[in-house]
């Protein structure tokens, strides 16, 4: 369609010439690759940021109090669920199970498909920015997001966190109101 960007690959033969073949990228990779891998690349470098700029525990403000950047290390998973000794293993594990049934659904995407791709890129982001850091480190993952009022806070998060968190809505929102076999 109207969407559809071809890029032409070349295959050589057994002969001495080579043959063009249109190859056709479609919408949905032009949608979840870029987002993916900027989401990704902004997790690892916002992380790296404030770990060589913060000192751990420490209440940085950024809009008055409301959001502060405060430098922890999480070596559970979100809201600080711990397995305790297992948690870097086992939470890495679910993690790589996550990333496949992601790619998977990716797979299964219409190719014109838009919305949902944005969803699998944010979460697929999230999950791998954050395994990235539990295989890079054992004190855990870089949280440094910290949101509240006064003593009322959430809990610490990052980036990959947000993603994982928008992602895993719209997901919801998109599957729900996907078309399906109705019964009745």
């Amino acid at each position: 369609g109207a969407c559809s960007r071809t890029a032409t690959a070349t295959t050589t033969s057994g002969s001495s010439g080579s043959d063009a073949i249109p190859m056709t990228i479609p919408h949905r990779a032009r949608v979840f690759w870029p987002l993916f891998s900027a989401w990704v690349a902004l997790d690892f470098i916002s992380k790296r940021l404030v770990e060589s700029h913060l000192t751990p525990h420490v209440e940085n403000d950024v809009i008055g109090g409301f959001v502060r950047f405060t430098l922890t290390y999480n070596t559970g998973a979100a809201m600080n669920i711990s397995l305790g000794g297992a948690s870097r293993v086992a939470f890495t594990g679910l993690a790589i199970v996550m990333l496949a049934v992601i790619f998977g659904m990716y797979r299964l995407t219409r190719a014109d498909e838009t919305i949902q791709p944005v969803a699998l890129a944010l979460i697929a982001g999230g999950a791998l920015g954050n395994l990235l850091d539990r295989l890079r480190s054992v004190k855990g993952v870089v949280d440094f997001i910290d949101v509240g009022i006064g003593d009322s806070r959430f809990w610490t998060f990052n980036v990959a966190d947000a993603g994982v968190t928008c992602g895993a809505i719209l997901l919801m929102i998109v599957l729900w109101r996907a078309p399906g076999d109705k019964q009745g």
